[in-house]
Parts: structure tokens; C-alpha cells; sequence
């Protein structure tokens, strides 16, 4: 079936076209997701709320070009969104976790917890400037517009310096979730 043919029958409601539509493109979008995502069940599930998502939207769909580029291009886009979603989770969760650790930031020699006490070394085996700038953002609370004025440096490079110190830990930080 011809991609106009295909599309027109999607808008009317046929279920054959969405049949084909299936058949033709599901196993090509999910190969293509995977490549981004390096995870079939991720692929998979993308590429089925996509073609779902078209589904119920078929009478309002508008196709500029080819319907092939329409299916990437939004696949793609949901794969993004998953992206933004799942890193939105995971900042907020490491955001709980710097608030806890945080909270218990006390002298060494009062140190009790093993794993508050493996992270405090941690975090002291940083360079100076990573720990620096580590410190003040998670400890101190300051964002990073302020660290940068005060250290004196761009917010990119304390951008950097935040990524290289979280890296570190996360490497380093066995037997405990960071």
C-alpha cells in the first residue's frame, strides 16, 4: 500500500491500514530506537505507544512529507520525552539523597554511619576544585550561578566540575544507592 493510501485509510479508521502501517514499519522504528536506546523493551514499548498514540489521533494527523519520516520523527520525539522524564526522576531521587547526606554532614571523629562515612571520604579524595565546588552546591544549598561568582569561575565549568564529582561518586560508591 502506498504511504497516501496508507495515511487516508489510518484517518478513516480502517483497521487494515493500521495493520499494515504495523507490519511495514514496527520492526524498522524499533531497530531504529534501539540504537538510541540500546534497550529492546524500551524500543519496543516507544514504538508501540507511537503507533498507538497515531491511532487515536489518525483523524487529526497531518503528514508535511512521508509518513516513514512522520513514524521516526516521532518516535524519536517520545524517546526524548522518555529521556526528560527519566532523567527529571532521577535528578529529583539524587536531590533526596544529597539532602539526606547533607543533613548528617558531621565532624569525622562523630562519624557513626559506615556509609555516610564512605561518602564523606569520598567526597574528600575529590580534587580541590571539584570538592570545592561539590561542597557548595550540596552542602552549602548554592546554585551554581552563585559558586561560579564567588569561586570566580564560569557556570560551565562549575557545570563541569559537578559532573566530574557525582561521576567519581557514583563509580566509587559500591554497596550503597547514590
Amino acid at each position: 500500500m502506498k504511504e497516501d493510501t496508507l495515511l487516508k485509510g489510518l484517518q478513516k479508521g480502517n483497521a487494515s491500514a493500521y495493520n499494515e502501517l504495523f507490519s511495514e514499519y514496527y520492526v524498522w522504528l524499533c531497530n531504529y530506537i534501539f540504537t538510541l536506546s540500546n534497550d529492546r523493551g524500551l524500543s519496543e514499548d516507544i514504538v508501540q505507544e507511537t503507533i498507538i498514540h497515531i491511532w487515536e489521533k489518525r483523524k487529526r494527523i497531518s503528514v508535511q512529507h512521508s509518513l516513514k519520516n512522520y513514524l521516526f520523527r516521532s518516535c524519536h520525539n517520545r524517546f526524548l520525552a522518555h529521556l526528560r522524564k527519566k532523567k527529571v526522576r532521577f535528578d529529583f531521587l539524587d536531590q533526596i539523597r544529597w539532602d539526606i547526606l547533607a543533613e548528617v554532614r558531621i565532624e569525622p571523629e562523630v562519624r557513626q554511619d559506615s556509609k555516610i562515612q564512605k561518602m564523606h571520604r569520598l567526597i574528600d579524595e575529590l580534587p580541590p576544585r571539584c570538592r570545592e565546588v561539590f561542597v557548595k552546591n550540596k552542602f552549602e544549598k548554592r546554585q551554581y550561578k552563585e559558586i561560579a561568582v564567588d569561586m570566580g569561575i564560569s557556570i560551565k565549568t562549575v557545570e563541569n566540575q559537578m559532573s566530574k564529582a557525582l561521576q567519581f561518586l557514583r563509580e566509587n560508591a559500591t554497596g550503597f544507592m547514590l
